[in-house]
């Protein structure tokens, strides 16, 4: 397949050194804990980013934090590239291997250590699910606010990875918003315990630099978070619109208010269909475009904000206002959304983009991104978290036609670059991963990436933690570059 993504050569001595490198793993784990069977590492080949694979040298699946440490401290020691893997949710390449790299899965690491709703937070181990936090401390009336759409099936080890937000993060933050501490294990295998669950610990903000930095400075662990009461109600409304310019400039008057709805969503004629084909959730046939607003308090407080929210939509030409009246009625409206990515997987290939934007851009951003996908014979379905600007375009392709593939990859890459030029950024809360890494020197210059790496550099010396993602391969591998962070 014609690729715009390179993978780095894999070093040909750490392939001919397999079989000790296996054994001395072996050693240092249980049986069951290391993967080396062609058939069975082909799991692990690839993310939700499944355009690209390859296959890894070796797998292990640790349960403690000290045979992470083991794992870190051998690979260290022999040179060799590691791969930190949550649940492969990435929709950035973000945990694809490399031929040369043993991948260390936290999939085992999944229990819940600690809840103390006196002080409001919960600590786990770094491969409980997303959902799993709020499912236990539901019960005593709380909940876990960042909620990607896999978060049935992501970790918290990915969420830290790449500072995950969604449909809720208008309100309550990302990941990093909610983060209070973490136990990670360094390169060296160094363990080391960075933040506080009940105060700020003074200093450099190591916690902030670990969050979002995409598994290349350590291995977390364990997370202790934040958690937060449930509130009094919420209840979401649709509103739905002939066009999707008349929805983004909605979003735009209703942020430019001072409204900050607890969820602001925004799906397109081609996400409405595609979306409600699959969940059955009673959206409106034939809209252009809808969004769904979630506000939270008590029945007065929801009201009077409801009432703003609709007074300003029908100056954008809103056509139908659907608020729901029952819990069962909201959790149709959410399933129709949190269903996205995987209805839209039924019925085509899709690369789904993580631009973020102004929010006033919106209405010449979906006008540019629609005539973009037309320029290359392709469909688009857009689905996103309207509120903060972060666009969500699942650009529709097949796959096994290289040419259609190059187009789908090269439009993305336009509409990223747009979002750039607006005066956005390449990512929200997918991180860089694969996808995004030789676009990054169209929105920092060379000073500034290279500054980033010599931080890099700090914390993994010889690069070996998730070496090929963030960071251009060209710009490491100048001389120039090379002399910075060596």
């Amino acid at each position: 397949m014609d690729q715009l993504i390179a993978f780095p050569e894999p070093d040909r001595a750490i392939l001919a050194q397999r079989d000790a490198l296996i054994a001395g793993l072996a050693k240092l784990l249980p049986a069951d804990a290391l993967v080396t069977e062609e058939d069975e590492r082909r799991v692990y080949e690839t993310d939700a980013f499944t355009a690209y694979r390859q296959l890894p040298l070796a797998v292990t699946l640790p349960r403690t934090t000290e045979e992470v440490a083991a794992v870190l401290r051998f690979c260290s020691r022999h040179g060799v590239p590691v791969i930190p893997r949550g649940a492969g949710t990435s929709l950035a390449g973000g945990a694809i291997p490399q031929q040369d790299a043993v991948v260390v899965s936290l999939a085992r690491m999944n229990r819940i250590l600690e809840i103390d709703t006196a002080n409001r937070f919960a600590r786990v181990e770094a491969g409980v699910t997303n959902i799993a936090i709020s499912n236990a401390v539901g019960p005593d009336g709380f909940f876990y606010a960042p909620d990607p759409s896999s978060q049935l099936a992501c970790t918290i080890a990915g969420n830290i990875a790449m500072n995950s937000g969604g449909a809720h993060c208008l309100k309550y933050g990302v990941t990093a918003d909610n983060l209070l501490g973490v136990r990670i294990v360094l390169v060296d295998g160094t363990i080391a315990e960075i933040g506080d669950p009940v105060g700020d610990t003074g200093g450099y903000d190591l916690l902030g630099l670990i969050c979002g930095s995409e598994g290349q400075l350590g291995i977390v662990t364990e997370a202790t978070v934040r958690i937060l009461p449930k509130p009094e109600g919420a209840r979401p409304v649709l509103l739905s619109f002939d066009k999707s310019e008349e929805a983004g400039a909605a979003v735009a008057a209703i942020i430019g208010a001072g409204i900050i709805p607890v969820a602001m969503e925004f799906m397109d004629a081609q996400a409405i269909e595609i979306c409600e084909a699959f969940a059955k959730a009673g959206y409106p046939a034939g809209a252009g475009a809808m969004l769904i607003i979630e506000v939270e308090g008590s029945d007065a407080e929801m009201d009077a904000e409801l009432k703003r929210i609709v007074d300003i939509a029908n100056k954008h030409n809103v056509r139908i206002v659907k608020e729901s009246s029952s819990a069962m009625e909201a959790a149709a409206i959410w399933k129709g959304r949190k269903s996205a990515f995987g209805a839209t997987g039924r019925i085509a290939d899709y690369i789904c983009m993580d631009g973020t934007i102004p929010t006033g851009r919106l209405p010449h951003v979906l006008g540019r991104i629609d005539e973009i996908i037309a320029e290359h014979g392709l469909r688009v379905a857009n689905v996103f978290h309207a509120g903060d600007g972060n666009l969500h375009p699942l650009i529709l392709h097949n796959a096994n036609d290289p040419a259609e593939f190059r187009h789908a990859e090269e439009a993305g890459n336009e509409i990223l670059k747009l979002c750039v030029e607006v005066g956005g950024c390449l990512t929200g809360e997918h991180g860089v991963g694969l996808e995004k890494r030789d676009l990054m020197t169209h929105q920092f210059t060379e000073a500034d990436l290279r500054q980033q790496m010599a931080v890099r550099t700090v914390f993994d010396p010889d690069w070996l933690l998730n070496p090929a993602k963030v960071f251009p391969l060209e710009l490491r591998n100048q001389p120039e570059a090379a002399a910075r962070v060596a």
